[in-house]
């Protein structure tokens, strides 16, 4: 794979961008992938320049981020080769919509892309908001789980601030699902519409559940800057998951609810207590898998906010930046956990039991 390196300058002109592309291994598949002749073409224009920061304002992008989001803009609107990526990238995105997993995705960029890199992604979620809005419609979505929904892009640019001190998505791929209206926040938590894989369906059989590959499920995530994730806020998220895709969604009603999350590794019950709400959280699930390899920085990244400070830095002042820290100190590794529940049996103020 081509090697990333960082970017000197201060901008780099749309062709260069493209040459950055064309030069990294997972982008170049990309581009590939948008040349495809089934993608139907499909609008995509940006807001003005007068009316962008409103738009922006309203997907929760910090205010810190506007300026250089309008200067962006310009010069993106200024490089041919740069519209004709975004009305590809629009197009690519929005393939298949109603099949979730489907669309070409959004790779990152190398670093070498400079600022246009780190924020060429916003701007396809942007031109793609029409689009996903009339989706929206379509389906019956109210408006205030559309707006929640889509404000995960601003959350997911403030992260990207708080790790670099600079305008960026960390992972651009991550929204994609709620601009393809496979992802929406329902309170505390957020639940993607997925098909069952291969193997969790054989590890689902394995344990006595009625399922298959291609199976409906929603895909559990517990995003950030939303307050604790008590048992009575999961509760009430699943409750509301529960009606909400029935009815928007009844052509595939899903039966399971599955998490891949470092939230679900077993190990964390040695350092938390049982009424914590992580270790409650666990206890909804039935945990049929852990990772081979593990993922250290995951849980450093998420509770200390990334990864460059080093350990020895980082605060000890909560259980859980104890138990993280505490537990690499030591020699462990964390390996997320993969489970599942039924979501009949798991709505609100009705806990899962594990094997009941």
């Amino acid at each position: 794979m081509t090697k990333r390196l960082p970017f000197q300058g201060a901008t780099i002109e749309g062709a260069g961008v493209l040459d950055v592309l064309k030069g990294d291994e997972a982008c170049a598949d990309w581009l590939a992938a948008l040349d495809d002749p089934a993608i139907p073409a499909l609008t995509a224009e940006l807001p003005g320049a007068l009316d962008l920061p409103d738009v922006l304002l309203d997907l929760a992008v910090p205010h810190e981020d506007i300026n250089e989001l309008l200067r962006l803009r310009a010069e993106l609107l200024a490089s041919p080769e740069l519209r004709a990526l975004l009305g590809r990238a629009v197009s690519g995105l929005l393939w298949r919509t109603d099949e979730p997993g489907r669309g070409t995705g959004l790779p990152d960029f190398p670093a070498a892309a400079g600022a246009m890199g780190r924020c060429f992604a916003v701007f396809v979620f942007i031109a793609a908001l029409p689009h996903t809005r009339a989706h929206h419609r379509e389906r019956g979505i109210p408006d205030d789980v559309s707006r929640r929904a889509l404000a995960d892009l601003g959350r997911n640019l403030a992260v990207h601030r708080r790790r670099f001190g600079t305008t960026g998505l960390l992972v651009p791929w991550w929204p994609t699902r709620h601009f393809r209206g496979e992802l929406y926040q329902l309170g505390r938590l957020q639940f993607e519409r997925v098909r069952l894989g291969r193997r969790t369906a054989e590890r689902l059989t394995a344990a006595g559940v009625v399922a298959g590959p291609g199976d409906a499920a929603l895909s559990v995530h517990i995003p950030d800057f939303r307050g604790p994730m008590s048992p009575e806020a999961c509760d009430d998220s699943i409750a509301r998951a529960r009606e909400f895709f029935a009815r928007h969604f009844p052509e595939e009603p899903p039966r399971h609810a599955v998490c891949h999350s470092w939230l679900l590794d077993r190990q964390l019950r040695q350092y938390l207590p049982a009424d914590s709400n992580i270790i409650r959280f666990q206890d909804r699930f039935d945990i049929v898998h852990a990772a081979e390899e593990p993922e250290d920085d995951t849980p450093v990244a998420f509770v200390f906010g990334g990864t460059e400070t080093p350990r020895d830095l980082l605060p000890r002042r909560t259980g859980v930046q104890r138990a993280v820290l505490g537990h690499l100190d030591a020699g462990g590794h964390w390996y997320p956990g993969h489970g599942w529940f039924a979501l009949e049996r798991n709505g609100a103020g009705r806990p899962f039991v594990p094997g009941a």
